[in-house]
């Protein structure tokens, strides 16, 4: 299974899983509802801009990219929000909803931009000599511009403290398991493994957390 990480530099593989360990924290306190998913998440972010801009990946750098930028956007509503590093949880209503479909056709749109112009990215942006078109796509491309629309509506829903959020996420790290294991990355993919499974604890935590706060109302 690990064989395809023959060739590569020790410290790249030291990263990834550094980055691994830390998307894992961010996950786990998640679960908890507390604020320390966004420096934690941060920094895993960051360093798989790094990794994927080593490994030419473009379309994969340029949306973690787009996932930390989220994730400052996350920290400063949740700093607004949070008792003692822990925010309260709501459900999400039909103008979320609306909302939340914005996104993701900005993401189908953002994605598909970066894919179709990765022949010009990976050509020191410079159109010489290389050709644009849909027909450059790889096929995971495809699949990344579904999941990557999943997790910026996972992303938001989370930094509005909605307990949906967990849903996409849940979804996300599922169809990411397969993903990242064909793409190479080994470690990764057995993080949205472990992803996957605290996901579905984080969103059976903030269920129990959202009765007992509704029933604390009602009294």
């Amino acid at each position: 299974m690990f064989n395809q990480y023959d060739g590569v530099p020790t410290h790249l593989v030291v990263l990834e899983i550094i980055g691994v360990i830390f998307g894992f924290l961010s996950v786990w306190y998640a679960r908890k509802g507390n604020i320390w998913v966004y420096p934690t998440g941060i920094i895993s972010t960051m360093l798989f801009v790094y990794l994927l801009w080593h490994y030419v990946l473009w379309g994969d750098m340029l949306i973690n990219v787009y996932y930390t930028i989220m994730s400052i956007y996350g920290w400063v509503l949740w700093a607004r929000n949070a008792k003692d590093n822990i925010i309260t949880i709501s459900r999400t209503t039909p103008a979320d909803w609306k909302t939340a479909a914005l996104l993701a056709v900005f993401s189908f749109a953002f994605v598909i931009s970066i894919y179709y112009l990765k022949p010009f990215i990976k050509n020191d942006f410079s159109l010489q000599g290389v050709t644009l078109g849909f027909h450059n796509f790889l096929p995971t491309e495809y699949v990344d511009v579904f999941t990557t629309a999943i997790f910026l509506v996972g992303m938001w829903l989370m930094a509005k403290r909605k307990i949906e959020n967990w849903i996409f996420w849940i979804v996300g790290d599922l169809i990411s398991i397969p993903l990242y294991y064909i793409k190479g990355m080994v470690f990764t993919s057995f993080q949205y493994l472990l992803f996957t499974i605290i996901a579905i604890m984080g969103y059976l935590e903030w269920r129990r957390k959202l009765q007992q706060e509704l029933m604390s109302l009602s009294k």
